[in-house]
């Protein structure tokens, strides 16, 4: 990817251009609209206490007070809380011990232009019952084939009559299961059980909170790891169907995922490779936001989203992931100086084919500084002013 640096200025004209800092060497505004690249995925990558999520956070601030675009954000620690509440955004807190529900079986009949919706909720359901399962070997093709069957026959009330009380949930999926006849499809059905009727059923009710909402922020910090893996890959598919309803809209969907490289692991990673594929025809602007750079290059299909993100926002690198993306982007020896032993807030912006070295110093002595931080000792308590 040959990219250029010294002497250029990013300063658009366009209505909705944002601010993305200083230009670290002439001090002018860098003030750029990501829809305007070919590609608008972006990543923002740093070490611990580089500032990614204060970064994320004023461009989701930004974006929500400069365009119309919807904003949905995957929050897997809990930090987004103060600021989504500001905006008067819907904060959906997805635990065990929560009484808000997002259902897996939801299905969009928009959900695909080139397959259909059926086709790819099988897609989701396979990933879904892989994670279930916990297989080394991910599922076998009798277990695949029976998941299949089952999925077109537990849709085909609703597909029939398409109104919300005959969407399926879980435990239809599960009853379906227990009626085959294959040992495959039991097995399954007992791997799905603490997901249905026992302990873990968080995600066997219908959907019951209103995800319309222009700035809809997905809390996800209490689910245990195996849990935590299964949100993540709902919150994929609610977000998928959101921006499917939002092209035929005519509106751009903008989706945050903070700690993404928790997507790039097993069945998640192919979804968040498809993600970066297919959103940017559906109108879709992804950002992922790590701090492992290292899991963007552990295959040759996750290294993709690395390719295909026309935006990136480093920040501040470890030793080790600053050899890697030098290789990777090519970044010259001169350019990666200012990513090594950076301060928090400055690093290199990389816009098409154009790095510039940056400098954002946001006030701190301001009430939106404390809504956005994570530091600790600075954080407004949750519902605090």
């Amino acid at each position: 990817m040959a990219r250029s640096c010294l002497p250029y200025e990013l300063f658009q004209h366009r209505g909705e251009a944002l601010y993305y800092g200083l230009n670290a060497l002439s001090n002018n505004l860098i003030m750029v609209d990501r829809k305007a690249l070919k590609n608008p995925n972006g990543l923002i990558l740093g070490t611990p206490g580089s500032g990614k999520s204060f970064s994320a956070k004023r461009e989701i601030l930004n974006v929500f007070l400069v365009t119309d675009d919807d904003i949905i954000i995957c929050d897997p620690e809990a930090e987004y809380f103060p600021l989504v509440h500001r905006l008067e955004g819907q904060v959906i807190k997805i635990s065990p011990t929560s009484k808000q529900y997002v259902n897996p079986m939801d299905l969009n009949l928009d959900y695909s232009d080139d397959e259909t919706p059926l086709s790819l909720k099988v897609d989701f359901l396979l990933s879904f019952c892989d994670i279930v399962v916990g297989s080394k070997d991910g599922l076998q093709p009798v277990e695949k084939t029976v998941i299949d069957r089952c999925v077109r026959l537990v849709y085909r009330d609703y597909l029939a009559d398409p109104h919300p009380e005959n969407m399926p949930i879980l435990e239809d999926l599960y009853n379906l299961l227990l009626k085959q006849e294959e040992k495959e499809a039991h097995f399954i059905a007992t791997a799905l059980e603490i997901y249905v009727t026992g302990s873990l059923n968080v995600f066997n009710h219908r959907t019951n909170v209103d995800i319309d909402n222009r700035i809809v922020c997905y809390d996800i910090k209490e689910l245990g790891k195996q849990l935590k893996q299964l949100g993540m890959l709902v919150i994929q598919d609610q977000v998928w169907n959101r921006v499917t309803i939002n092209r035929a809209a005519g509106k751009t969907t903008r989706y945050y995922v903070d700690e993404f490289h928790l997507l790039l692991k097993g069945e998640l990673a192919s979804w968040s490779v498809e993600i970066w594929k297919r959103f940017r025809k559906w109108g879709g602007v992804p950002t992922g936001i790590t701090q492992n750079s290292k899991d963007l290059l552990a295959s040759p299909e996750i290294a993709n989203i690395l390719e295909n993100s026309d935006f990136i926002y480093m920040l501040n690198q470890a030793a080790g992931d600053r050899q890697i993306l030098a290789k990777q982007l090519n970044i010259s020896p001169h350019q990666l100086s200012y990513v090594t032993h950076s301060g928090e807030g400055e690093g290199l912006l990389f816009y098409g084919n154009v790095i510039l070295p940056f400098i954002d110093r946001f006030p701190k002595d301001t009430e939106l500084y404390r809504i956005m931080t994570t530091r600790l000792s600075e954080i407004i308590p949750e519902g605090g002013a």
